[in-house]
This record gives C-alpha cells, sequence and structure tokens, in this order.
C-alpha cells in the first residue's frame, strides 16, 4: 500500500454504492489507480472508467458510506514498499502491519486505518559494496544489510533506475528514508523502494525448469516432483490436509524465503496459521521460520475486494527477494476464495456470467497470477525463482469445477487430494493415481545425475507397481485376493508397502517428517529390490506366505523412523540378499 505522503490529485463525488463497488462521479482517474474514498477516506482501486463515471473496488467495510461523499484520486496505483523489515512481518491483504495496528487499535482495526509497510523508524547497518564513480545498472545492488543473522537483504537501484554514481554513504546506521546514493542523472537511491503490485517486476532472461524444489515430501520429490520457479495446484476436499500440506511445504522446502498468503480462509484456519508459524522451528538455520517467511492474513470476514490486493502484495514482495538471487516459495490459501471474490465483483458490475457464476476473464486474472512464477536471471546478473503453490478448495470436492479445471489449465504440478485417504489417515493424502507432474521429463536429468541413474527407472517400476494395483482391486472386491494367483497376490503387498511405508510420511514426527533425496531413493530401492526377488522366488515355486514371513520385509516398513537411517538401510539390503538367498536354496 502506498503510505506516507500522498498527493491528492483529483476529487469527485460518490454516485452509487454497491458492497464493495463504489461508483463516483467527477473524477479525473487512471486505471488501477488507489483512491480515497468518504471520510474515513477507505482504500480502493479503478477497476472500470465509463465516461464520466468511475468505478472503485475498496477494501474496506463500505457501509457506512454514502452518495454524496467524496472521492479523492492519488495519482499512484496500488503499491507496495520493499525493503529491509518485510521477513518476520504481517500484513493484510494491503500490506498494512497487523502487529503494530493492534498496537494502535486493538483487536479492532479502524476503517482508513493506515501504517507504513516497514518501519520508517528503524536503523539499519548499510554495507556499501559500490564506491563513487562505479557505474550500476538496473537491479543492480549498491550494497547490503543484514535483514537477519541468516538473510542477506540487498540494497538495489530500482528496475528503473541506472547511473553513475556520484555520491554514496559510507558503512553505518541508516534509516530506510536516508537517501544513501545519487546519481549523475538526479536519480536517488534509498534503502527501500515502492512498486506497483499488478506489473510484474523485470528480468533478463527466464530460464527452463531444470532444478528440483526440494520438499522432503516422498510423494512429491518421487513421483510428482515440482521445480524451481514451477507451479502447482493442491486442490481438495474440506479436512483433506491443504493447509498443511502447504506448512510442511514452507518449513521443508529448500527455499530461501517463504511468502504465505492466507487468502479468503476461516478465521480460525488463519488463527492456527499465525500462532502456529511464529512457533516452527526452521530445520536450516534452527532459528524460527518466521525469520524468513513474509504472512499476509487475509480472512473471509474481511472485505472481499482486499483478497485480489493479497494475491498481487504476495507475489510482488516475492519477485523482490528472487531479484536478489534468492528462491522463494508462494503459498496461496486460497484461490477459490480469490476466485469467490471476483465472481462477486463481477455481479456487482453486472457483468456477463461465464461458468457457475465466474467472470469470463476468471482463466486470464490465474494465468497473470501464476505466470509470475518462474526461475530467471535477474537484472542484477543473479539466478533467482518464486515457486507458486496454490491450494484450491473446490466445493464438495468437485474437481470438474471452473476454479480447479482453469488452474489445471495453467499450472503444470497437480497434486489431488483425496478425502478418502485423509478418512484412513494416510497422509499426505496425495492420490497418486490422479496427480501428475509435467515437470519430471526435465527434472530427470538432475536426479539421475545428482542422485542416482536408476532414479527414472525406480519410479517408473513404483508407479507401475501402484497402477497395477488399481487395476487388480476391481477383482478383488468381486472373488477377494486369496482367488488371484500368487504373483498377483505379491504385487498387491508390494503396493501396500509402497503405500505405507513410502508414500505415507507422519509430518509431526521429527524423523519421518523429512527425508532428502538420497533417503528418498535408498528407500523406494529398498522396496523395488524386495519386490524383485520375491518375483523371482515365485517363479521359483515359493510360497507366498514365506515371503511376507520374512524379517527383512518388516525393517523395510520401519526404517523411515529410524535416525540412523543410512546404516540401517544397508543392513537391511545384506539381511535381504541373505534370506532370499536361504529361500532359493530350499526351493
Amino acid at each position: 500500500m502506498t503510505c506516507g505522503v500522498i498527493n491528492l490529485v483529483s476529487k469527485g463525488v460518490i454516485y452509487r454504492i454497491s458492497g464493495p463497488v463504489v461508483t463516483a462521479l467527477h473524477l479525473d482517474a487512471k486505471m488501477n489507480e488507489l483512491v480515497r474514498v468518504g471520510k474515513e477516506g477507505l482504500f480502493g482501486e479503478v477497476i472500470q472508467i465509463e465516461e464520466d463515471k468511475t468505478i472503485i473496488q475498496v477494501y474496506e467495510d463500505t457501509s457506512l458510506l454514502k452518495p454524496g461523499d467524496e472521492a479523492v484520486t492519488t495519482g499512484v496505483p496500488l503499491s507496495v514498499d520493499l525493503g529491509p523489515g518485510l521477513l518476520g512481518s504481517i500484513y493484510d491483504g494491503v500490506q498494512r502491519p497487523l502487529p503494530k495496528l493492534s498496537e494502535i487499535m486493538g483487536e479492532f482495526i479502524k476503517r482508513g486505518a493506515e501504517a507504513p509497510g516497514i518501519d520508517r523508524e528503524k536503523k539499519w547497518e548499510f554495507f556499501p559494496i559500490k564506491k563513487k564513480g562505479d557505474k550500476v545498472n538496473y537491479g543492480e545492488a549498491i550494497g547490503y544489510v543484514n535483514e537477519n543473522e541468516h538473510t542477506k537483504h540487498l540494497v538495489m537501484t530500482p528496475p528503473n533506475i541506472s547511473g553513475q554514481i556520484i555520491e554514496i554513504l559510507e558503512h553505518g546506521n541508516y534509516t530506510v528514508e536516508e537517501i544513501l546514493c545519487k546519481l549523475d542523472n538526479g536519480a536517488i537511491i534509498k534503502m527501500y523502494q515502492r512498486w506497483p503490485v499488478k506489473v510484474p517486476r523485470p528480468f533478463k532472461e527466464k530460464m527452463m525448469p531444470t532444478v528440483p524444489l526440494v520438499t522432503g515430501k516422498r510423494i512429491i520429490d518421487v513421483l510428482f516432483p515440482l521445480a524451481k520457479g514451477g507451479t502447482a495446484a493442491i486442490p481438495g476436499p474440506f479436512g483433506s490436509g491443504k493447509t498443511v500440506t502447504q506448512q510442511q511445504l514452507a518449513k521443508w522446502s529448500d527455499t530461501k524465503v517463504v511468502v504465505y498468503i492466507g487468502c479468503g480462509e476461516r478465521g480460525n484456519e488463519m488463527i492456527d496459521v499465525l500462532t502456529e508459524f511464529p512457533q516452527l522451528v526452521d530445520p536450516v538455520t534452527g532459528g524460527p521460520l518466521m525469520n524468513r517467511t513474509v504472512l499476509i492474513a487475509n480472512t473471509s470476514n474481511m472485505p472481499v475486494a482486499a483478497r485480489e490486493a493479497s494475491i498481487y502484495t504476495g507475489i510482488t514482495i516475492a519477485e523482490y527477494y528472487r531479484d536478489m538471487g534468492y528462491d522463494v516459495a508462494l503459498m496461496a490459501d486460497s484461490t477459490s476464495r480469490w476466485a469467490e471474490a471476483m465472481r462477486e465483483i463481477s455481479s456487482r458490475l453486472e457483468e456477463m456470467p461465464g461458468e457457475e457464476g465466474y467472470p469470463a476473464y476468471l482463466s486470464s486474472r490465474l494465468s497473470s497470477f501464476y505466470e509470475r512464477a518462474g526461475r530467471v536471471i535477474t537484472l542484477g546478473g543473479k539466478i533467482g525463482s518464486v515457486t507458486v503453490i496454490g491450494a484450491v478448495s473446490p466445493p464438495g470436492g468437485d474437481f470438474s469445477e471452473p476454479v480447479v479445471q482453469n488452474t489445471l489449465r495453467i499450472t503444470k504440478t497437480f497434486w489431488a487430494l483425496d478425502s478418502n485417504l485423509s478418512q484412513k489417515r494416510h497422509f499426505p493424502a496425495i492420490n497418486w493415481l490422479e496427480s501428475y507432474s509435467l515437470y519430471y521429463d526435465s527434472l530427470k536429468e538432475w536426479f539421475e545425475t545428482n542422485i542416482s541413474v536408476d532414479w527414472d527407472r525406480m519410479r517408473a517400476e513404483a508407479m507401475e507397481i501402484l497402477q497395477k494395483e488399481a487395476e487388480l482391486q476391481e477383482i478383488v472386491q468381486l472373488v477377494g485376493a486369496d482367488a488371484l494367483p500368487p504373483d498377483q497376490q505379491f504385487l498387491l503387498e508390494i503396493s501396500r508397502m509402497l503405500r505405507e511405508a513410502f508414500l505415507q510420511q507422519d509430518s509431526y514426527h521429527e524423523v519421518d517428517e523429512f527425508h532428502n533425496l538420497k533417503r528418498q531413493f535408498a528407500l523406494l530401492n529398498a522396496i523395488i529390490r524386495f519386490s524383485r526377488l520375491g518375483n523371482d522366488a515365485i517363479e521359483n515355486g515359493i510360497e507366498i506366505d514365506k515371503l511376507l514371513k520374512l524379517e527383512s520385509r518388516s525393517e523395510i516398513s520401519k526404517v523411515r523412523y529410524r535416525k540412523d537411517f543410512e546404516s540401517k538401510i544397508a543392513s537391511i539390503n545384506e539381511s535381504m540378499a541373505k534370506e532370499f538367498k536361504q529361500l532359493m536354496g530350499e526351493a
């Protein structure tokens, strides 16, 4: 939100009020311009102009507005403050710091309340890396501050500023408002910059998605991986684990910064996020996870128009840290609530509705958001990424509804949450038959080079077993498992091992909640190896009951909880070879 001094440009009067949509007359405004309406100066954004009528979506409650009240333009678009102090902050949809407002106003924020997105008074220790006479290009760093003990915050030239330095401050403590650097063309550089949220921050080049985002979740990393700079959708019904999955991804993904957007979620769920996140320990640094997190809270009882703002506020902050050369993960929970807000605004504008009442531009709006993801070469020459993971909340878990379908057309990774799995306490409740990743082909080489040449073969074999099991289940329901031939009975047992020992993962167990890629491969390799040896044994006449009684089988199911995983899995493989050798000797 544009805070501080705002130049009031043009005045008009309110003509009509329809929920969050306000129509003003005689207002000389531009599209997407920030407007203050009413006596309390409520924030709004111009979304339509028709001759002398200016349509404004207001980000606050409009219940006390009346026709004849004043509307005033500001001359600037909806923008956010970008600078040190973002990490660890909790904002509303228009970047008002909620803890700060709570200190001033108590639990209930007054309408028209305003506070700067970053602290204007706090002093930061500035370390210059450029000197007088140096030439700086767009997006290049002139120095840095330590935002916290683990994050170096680069002070960059804005994407529209370049020139030769004629003056730069020495190492010292400064506020974000002080001028750190002057260029020969008259441009000045402060510790922070403002950027309009609807305008993507520029970069030099978008790179191919060839590096995986390691999440530590076996079903994701092995079966349906996500690339850094990629996009993913997590649709699922109520109670299927969308929020928990996103929290786990935020905690364990190998990213430097996390931006978590609670977009229109229920207040109790958002409270859980706001209370749990500060308590989460960052497994990388050992400090609070909030030290690398920006939380944007927009609950369902807040004005619907602010949901759109929260989405764009979050992605702009993510792009800013990307420009420093960091990998950023953005969690949007959920885009369905944003779409519902678009539907309400559209109906207030009396636009022609599309499928299920959603506006015809639903797909383009979703696209414009997800397209801001990517792994890029920044203007400053660094490599950074923004990975977008959007939760979708279809009514009744119906994946055929418009928001899910339009999201699937855009995103390349689909993690389908299944209520049946969640009811069976199988978490993550990702359905392995419905989910997919279109990034796998471009990531395969990375996995084979960095983890194992057998990675693709093992993954393909696991997927084949799971798919065959699904086909056999129809027969099992009719005639029972005992009627199947031994090899098919054994396949069902291997599939159960895959489901229970590999795909299922305990998010609250200190060892099992995260497995690095080498551990994941070792566990999968042990299961597939047991499958191959077992099939050979069955072909040689070994009874299936003997295979199921082998100690190595039960040890494989338990090893994922062991702190000494590496040594234990090696021991299991060794004992497995001996057990099967002994069985084959008996044949």
